[in-house]
C-alpha cells in the first residue's frame, strides 16, 4: 500500500465560495443510473474521484465509467482515489460496461481508468476490449477515453488509439512547475509526448488542468502554449477541490470572472474549444467535444 504524501497545512483559505455550490443529486434518472451502476458492479469515476457534478450528469442519465478497477497504482496528491496493490484484471468487465451502456441508452459514453503501472500492458489490452465491446453492443454511441500514459511504453498506447475513439484526452492535472508535487508518479513532459501521439494519430486531443493549487497566471500560459505545440485540440479547466485533509490543500479559489479570461485567452492561443470553470471536470459537457476539426476524421 503506497500512502498519500500528508502535506504541510498552508494558512488558512476562505471558505468555499458561493459559485461552488452544487445541488444534492436527486431525482428519477439519478436513481435510475444508480441502480444500473450498483447492479452491475461498475465503478466510475463520477464516485471515486468526488465529482461535484454528479448530480447533473447522473440526473441527465449519463456517467463516466471507471474500468480496471477503482484502486490505482499511483498516489497523486489531488485525487480521492484509493491507491495501493490492485485486484487481478476482470476480464469480463468489457462486456458489463457494454451492455449497462446499452441499457442505458448513452449516446456519449465517456471511460476511464486507474493507472495500472502493475501490468506489463498497462491495462490497454482491457482498454481495446471494452472499446470494441462496446461498438458490438451500441454501434451509435460514440466514444471519449481519458487515458493514463502508460508510463510512456507508446506500443500500449497506440493499442487504445488503434480503436479511434472519437475523442482522445489524457490530464496534465496542473502545470509544470507543480507538477511533481502534485503528480509524484507522472512527468509533465510525458504528458506533453502522449498527447502529441495522440494529435499525430489524426484522432481529437484533449487535456485538463486544476486551478487552484498554487500556480501562478504565467504558469497556466506556458502550459497553454506547450499544449498548443503539442497539438492539443480541447482544454478543461476547473478549480480543484481538496479530498481529504491529506490531499494537496486548496491554495486559491478561482472566481469565474478569471476563468472565463482563460477561456479567451486559450482560444486566442490556439485550442478549438475551451471549457473552463469552477465546476469544469474532463468529461463535463463532453458531447460538446465532437464537434468537426480539419483533418480529423
Amino acid at each position: 500500500m503506497i500512502d498519500l504524501p500528508v502535506i504541510p497545512a498552508v494558512a488558512e483559505v476562505k471558505r468555499k465560495p458561493d459559485w461552488l455550490r452544487v445541488k444534492l443529486p436527486i431525482g428519477k434518472e439519478y436513481a435510475q443510473v444508480r441502480s444500473l451502476v450498483d447492479t452491475h458492479k461498475l465503478h466510475t469515476i463520477c464516485e471515486s474521484g468526488n465529482c461535484p457534478n454528479m448530480g447533473e450528469c447522473w440526473g441527465a442519465g449519463t456517467a463516466t465509467f471507471m474500468i480496471l478497477g477503482n484502486i490505482c497504482t499511483r498516489s497523486c496528491s489531488f485525487c480521492a482515489v484509493a491507491t495501493g496493490r490492485p485486484l487481478a484484471v476482470d476480464v469480463d468487465e468489457p462486456n458489463r460496461v457494454a451492455n449497462s451502456v446499452k441499457l442505458m441508452g448513452v449516446k456519449h459514453c465517456v471511460i476511464t481508468s486507474v493507472d495500472r503501472d502493475d501490468l506489463k500492458d498497462g491495462g490497454s489490452i482491457i482498454w481495446a476490449e471494452t472499446l470494441q465491446a462496446i461498438r458490438k453492443e451500441s454501434p451509435i454511441t460514440t466514444l471519449e477515453t481519458l487515458i493514463p500514459d502508460f508510463r510512456g511504453q507508446w506500443d500500449n498506447l497506440y493499442r487504445v488509439l488503434d480503436e479511434r475513439p472519437e475523442v482522445v484526452s489524457h490530464n496534465m492535472e496542473t502545470v509544470k512547475r507543480l507538477t511533481k508535487q502534485v503528480r509524484i508518479q507522472a512527468k509533465y513532459d510525458r504528458s506533453l509526448e502522449a498527447l502529441k501521439r495522440i494529435s499525430e494519430f489524426k484522432l481529437r486531443t484533449k487535456t485538463g488542468i486544476m486551478l487552484g493549487l498554487g500556480e501562478t497566471e504565467e504558469d497556466i500560459f506556458e502550459a497553454m502554449d506547450d499544449l498548443v505545440a503539442n497539438g492539443v485540440h480541447i482544454l478543461t479547466l476547473g478549480q480543484y477541490l481538496q479530498p481529504t485533509k491529506n490531499h494537496h490543500p486548496v491554495v486559491d479559489w478561482i472566481h469565474p470572472d478569471t476563468f472565463a479570461m482563460y477561456k479567451e485567452v486559450g482560444m486566442e492561443k490556439g485550442f478549438k474549444y475551451v471549457e473552463s470553470g469552477p465546476l469544469v471536470r474532463s468529461s463535463y459537457h463532453a458531447e460538446k467535444h465532437l464537434f468537426p476539426i480539419e483533418g480529423i476524421l
